[in-house]
């Protein structure tokens, strides 16, 4: 263990240009995707020798950087970031939620931790329903009812602790200093912040940190959170004993109870991060390693990739009708079987080895006509639960080649809105990923829904899919991205844009994308994502468009070169690629 006097600053004052010249080309990014092809558009990624880091923070970026120049491996400065990005990016980052961590080491192995939240075990599987059997709306999603058990503390101490080398608190001070000191808000914080200003007046310990006396923060401010400062002092002290027993865990129970919530201090102490075997699967070469269940990612992104195998995408050409078309056909069938299968393996067996299967995609490919859309409602009905958009990801690889993916998660943006007085920690709304109210067998022999129906102790069915890409035994790709149900298709996509399409990795993530999921029976889209005669081609397949896809933020790293048929720029070996569609995030290594 290196030694726990090593403090790694970051300077506020500094980055706030950073941010805001990080902004700017992020809108020229944008402007020049509009109005040519993606190719085009894009700046060069950002290119490093020894090291990469790229998150939806560029204060928390700067923390990762810091500790692989201090010689941390990548599982130190994931564990660092992901403490910064708590006080940073309290719309998603995290004390007081859940996620998962894709780890490939340099050599060879991997692994996966599981620390998503839990259900209470005082939940029950009617327990968001009204006396008709009526799904109370907002009741699972604002508020402590909406609380499930907390797992992120537990999974930045596992990681730390088994894979990490250096102390606790060098990398837990970084956070400590920015939560203490605060920050400067920039444009991007600001507009975060102004999603929840209701419902942040709304509970008096939540504003007292996210209002300034009451009125919302604008650019220049400066946040400060002493509270989280202190229960961060409280883990820098004693590990997850320090966040799971003690203090925060009574002041949590204590306003859980107040505001009609169920987790118990047994809730809390007993939590446990579980760390399984990764999905993995080959495509065109190259070898996959993504989340299993309870994450629904792996084995969706595999299935997608299996079906999508069997066509000649490159030779259809990125945007084309043809592609398009098989692209979401392969995504409305992984998504009934995710929608219908999937589930925290403690309750459910899951169908893992059959559904990533290539005998079982050459059987899907068989069902897809090439020039007619898929009717959803020829499937099944889906009932599945709302899953919260607003996750954050980030990438990291060190310079001995060991790699982390993580997404982590309040659910919503700022998660249920709620914070126990004292402790500055925002809470999840992660029992609104369960499905509140299952439906009826249908003539699959299937419950919709019921695999991932709420019961006490239980993960809901997640879509976070951090991956990574290896190649000839090597890192070539690091990936993820936040987005509820969006997650798995943009990671797909992503993916597709740089083994078919021939991107460099800044392309890739700049590229227009769209998504289908089962239902409802239509395909979301970004704004200029289909040239108007694809989109008429489509149409006439018997295609619905929806112009309105929310943007991700995806969070890359490319390793070799730009590009997977690319040469190197000098000795650089990293690069990395922050998603323009936000204004806060930075990719940086040195």
């Amino acid at each position: 263990m290196r030694a726990s006097k090593l403090r790694l600053k970051t300077r506020p004052e500094r980055f706030g240009m950073c941010s805001r010249l990080t902004g700017v080309c992020s809108l020229l990014a944008c402007l020049w995707l509009t109005a040519l092809s993606a190719h085009a558009a894009s700046l060069r990624p950002v290119a490093a020798e020894r090291g990469m880091v790229v998150s939806a923070q560029h204060l928390a970026t700067e923390v990762g950087v810091n500790v692989l120049k201090h010689d941390g491996n990548a599982v130190d400065a994931a564990v660092a970031v992901g403490y910064a990005l708590a006080v940073a990016y309290p719309a998603a980052g995290n004390l007081g939620g859940g996620g998962f961590m894709t780890i490939r080491f340099a050599d060879g192995r991997k692994t996966f931790l599981d620390f998503r939240e839990r259900a209470p075990r005082a939940a029950t599987r009617d327990m968001y329903l009204d006396k008709d059997g009526k799904v109370v709306d907002g009741l699972s999603m604002t508020g402590w009812l909406a609380v499930g058990v907390p797992g992120t503390v537990s999974g930045l101490e596992y990681a730390r602790s088994k894979y990490g080398t250096m102390t606790r608190a060098a990398l837990i001070d970084p956070a400590i200093d920015l939560a203490e000191d605060g920050f400067v808000l920039d444009q991007g914080d600001v507009d975060m912040l102004a999603t929840a200003t209701d419902d942040f007046s709304k509970f008096p310990p939540t504003g007292e940190i996210f209002l300034n006396k009451g009125q919302p923060f604008v650019a220049g401010r400066r946040l400060v959170q002493r509270d989280l400062a202190n229960t961060l002092r409280r883990v820098r002290a004693n590990g997850a004993d320090g966040f799971y027993r003690g203090r925060t865990a009574e002041a949590i129970v204590k306003a859980s109870r107040a505001g009609g919530g169920i987790i118990q201090l047994e809730d809390l102490s007993s939590y446990k991060t579980r760390e399984l075997a990764p999905i993995e699967c080959d495509y065109r070469g190259y070898h996959l390693i993504s989340a299993p269940p309870p994450s629904s990612g792996g084995v969706a992104l595999c299935e997608m990739l299996n079906i999508l195998e069997g066509y000649p995408l490159r030779e259809f050409g990125w945007g084309s009708a043809q592609a398009l078309h098989y692209e979401i056909e392969a995504m409305r069938r992984a998504y009934v079987d995710r929608n219908t299968l999937l589930g925290d393996p403690t309750f459910v067996n899951n169908p893992v080895e059959r559904l990533i299967d290539k005998g079982y995609a050459a059987k899907i490919r068989e069902t897809i006509s090439p020039d007619k859309a898929g009717i959803s409602s020829d499937f099944g009905k889906d009932v599945a639960a709302h899953e919260g958009s607003n996750t954050t990801h980030f990438s990291i690889i060190d310079h001995d080649g060991n790699a982390v993916s993580l997404t982590y998660t309040l659910n919503d943006w700022f998660g249920a809105r709620v914070v126990a007085s004292g402790t500055g920690v925002l809470m999840n709304d992660e029992m609104d990923d369960f499905t509140a109210s299952p439906g009826r067998i249908n003539s699959y022999g299937i419950v919709p829904g019921e695999a991932n129906a709420i019961a006490p102790g239980k993960i809901p069915l997640s879509s976070m899919s951090p991956t990574i890409m290896t190649k000839d035994g090597k890192v070539a790709l690091v990936l993820g991205t936040p987005g509820g149900r969006r997650i798995i298709t943009t990671v797909l996509q992503t993916i597709l844009n740089v083994v078919d399409y021939q991107m460099n990795i800044q392309e890739a993530v700049d590229a227009p994308r769209l998504h289908h999921q089962w239902f409802p029976d239509v395909t979301n889209t970004e704004p200029r994502a289909l040239s108007p005669d694809t989109r008429k081609i489509l149409e006439g397949m018997g295609y619905r468009f929806d112009d309105s896809l929310p943007a991700n933020h995806v969070a890359a790293i490319m390793v070799g070169a730009p590009s997977l048929d690319g040469k190197p720029v000098g000795k650089k070996r990293f690069y990395g690629a922050n998603d323009p569609r936000r204004g806060t995030g930075l990719a940086a290594g040195y």
